[in-house]
């Protein structure tokens, strides 16, 4: 795992950013894996501006889903497909065709997981997935104690969770109990796993995510099995790592050719 400390969310948002740029100039057709929330927006804009100026070509590139509200209809406008194509798809200038997701909506939820996990595999695997992480240390959807195995799967939300997202909505009642989401497994197999967190609420999951031992209480520390994770954070979620210094060191020795 490596960990990267920069200075705020925009100059992590713009890392990202150029790292997604360099995969979609080198595979134009890559799997992007893409998270909701507000964390992930400065990544989104920045990307955005890098395609409008023409430094990177992104029309043959597809957006993956990471989760789903269940039983919000599609065009609900916080269902996360509209929220997707609303901040990612549009701005990049992609279609409808591009974008791949769970049906949340679906009368058959389990078989609405299965298909997608499948149609995942089948579409050549996630390239780069871009999570965020619960103050919980949950990624997707998947709470404290979650399978580290487990496959797109329907989950009950912490009564935590509903309440950092009700924000989203007109009230906590509005909030769904259940998601779809990628499980941990799923979210493994991706070649490139990329964790922002941003914010000295995020400060202690990302401590035990990085620095403390592989445990379902803590989903976000699986990242620490995986042979390619990069965790960018800002000096604040930064600010409980121990090894931060040391983190910082090897950011700055390292060769301009490996990236991120």
């Amino acid at each position: 795992m490596e960990v990267v400390i920069v200075q705020d969310a925009a100059a992590g948002g713009e890392l990202i950013a150029e790292t997604i740029a360099d995969l979609l100039r080198r595979k134009r057709d890559a799997l992007l894996g893409v998270a909701t929330g507000s964390t992930p927006l400065p990544v989104y804009q920045a990307l955005t501006a890098k395609v409008r100026a023409g430094e990177v070509d992104a029309s043959g590139a597809r957006i993956a889903q990471l989760d789903e509200y269940v039983g919000l209809p599609a065009g609900h406008p916080e269902s996360y497909r509209s929220v997707v194509l609303r901040e990612v798809v549009e701005p990049l200038g992609l279609g409808e065709s591009a974008f791949m997701g769970p049906d949340g909506a679906a009368e058959d939820v389990q078989a609405a997981c299965e298909a997608y996990d499948r149609a995942l595999s089948e579409s050549g695997g996630v390239d780069l997935q871009l999570l965020g992480i619960g103050t919980d240390g949950h990624i997707g959807f998947n709470e404290p104690c979650s399978s580290l195995a487990s496959r797109t799967r329907i989950k009950t939300l912490t009564r935590q969770t509903r309440q950092d997202n009700a924000r989203f909505f007109d009230s906590l009642d509005e909030v769904p109990h259940h998601v779809i989401t990628q499980g941990i497994g799923t979210i493994l197999e991706a070649r490139h796993l990329v964790l922002l967190a941003t914010g000295e609420g995020k400060a202690e999951a990302v401590a035990q995510t990085v620095e403390g031992p592989v445990a379902a209480v803590v989903p976000a520390s699986a990242l620490q099995l995986h042979p390619h994770a990069t965790v960018v954070v800002d000096e604040a979620a930064a600010s409980k790592l121990k090894l931060a210094d040391y983190f910082r060191d090897t950011y700055a020795a390292k060769p301009d050719w490996q990236g991120i």
